[in-house]
């Protein structure tokens, strides 16, 4: 005769998953309801209300593909937007990361006060992006600000210049994120530790100067963080909206107009009913475009990335 088996069924979470899992849980709980809460459930809201018109005062209706097509067919500052953000993402990113990485091979060098240089440095970056930063910017390239003051006794056909005109306009917001270059810097300077003085030793040995151990030693053991930098700055530019909407406002005619700023203007405009449903779609379209630049660059990573 079998013998029977009285298997008792486990009670509580802590006897299913065991004590330890339970604990990863509970500890887990405030970020998956944040995640929830404020990433995966206004994106699938955002993904819907781009298939809708929708003007917040209203419930919106649901219109299939429309805003999609209004947006590639007949938007012109859409695409002038675009063009605008790339121009700052592919322009602005690189000359950021070169010059991140100039000063941290200068702060690299022993000093007593390089704690103190690169706080200073640093300083930027933590207040780069506020109001107050954007506003003094502002300030500064006005027609009678201080970098007119200044060039004004070395070029004095710059006087009064209008940094804000067409042309030079894009180029005073570029200037304001390579001047963000702290956090960069930072993680160049980190790197720059963790190369093993033996490779340098060894590079002088054959006869190598500075130039060439640069070269051939500290480049490619930079490449990764190289690569990093490039990837979080270049999805930084893309998303870029204080500078623009303090500073110029996209003006004059659209030509510092950045692509986070149109979606807005488009979400909260001046004037009018709100376009969140259009709004939502232009986020969507960003985010592809994100996504390819990125996975563009991981692409190239094993063409010049060197991995030890």
């Amino acid at each position: 005769m079998q013998a029977k088996t009285n298997a008792r069924k486990p009670q509580g979470l802590g006897e299913w998953f065991g004590q330890e899992s339970v604990a990863g849980i509970v500890f887990s709980l405030p970020f998956i309801i944040g995640f929830l809460m404020f990433m995966l459930i206004p994106m699938a809201l955002s993904l819907y209300y781009s298939l809708c018109k929708y003007d917040i005062q209203s419930a919106p209706t649901f219109i299939g593909l429309n805003n999609y097509v209004k947006i590639f067919t007949s938007d012109a500052v859409f695409r002038k937007a675009l063009i605008v953000t790339c121009y700052y993402a592919f322009i602005g990113t690189p000359l950021k990361v070169i010059f991140a990485l100039m000063v941290a091979l200068i702060l690299n060098h022993e000093s007593r006060a390089v704690g103190l240089y690169r706080a200073v440095y640093y300083l930027p970056s933590i207040i780069g992006g506020s109001v107050a930063v954007a506003i003094l910017w502002r300030r500064l390239f006005e027609s009678n600000g201080t970098i007119n003051a200044i060039f004004s006794h070395v070029f004095p056909s710059l006087a009064g210049y209008n940094w804000f005109s067409e042309g030079p306009a894009i180029w005073v917001l570029i200037i304001l994120t390579v001047w963000q270059f702290g956090s960069s810097m930072l993680i160049f300077l980190s790197a720059l530790k963790q190369i093993p003085r033996e490779l340098y030793e060894a590079s002088w040995v054959d006869g190598a100067n500075g130039f060439q151990q640069f070269r051939s030693v500290t480049i490619p053991m930079l490449t990764p963080t190289i690569f990093f930098n490039l990837v979080q700055q270049m999805i930084n530019s893309f998303l870029a909206f204080t500078q623009c909407k303090l500073i110029t406002n996209g003006a004059p005619r659209n030509s510092t107009l950045f692509y986070t700023v149109y979606q807005y203007n488009k979400a909260f405009p001046a004037q009018g009913k709100s376009q969140m449903g259009y709004a939502s779609a232009l986020a969507w379209i960003m985010l592809v475009i994100v996504s390819v630049v990125t996975l563009l660059l991981f692409k190239s990573r094993s063409k010049w990335v060197y991995d030890a």
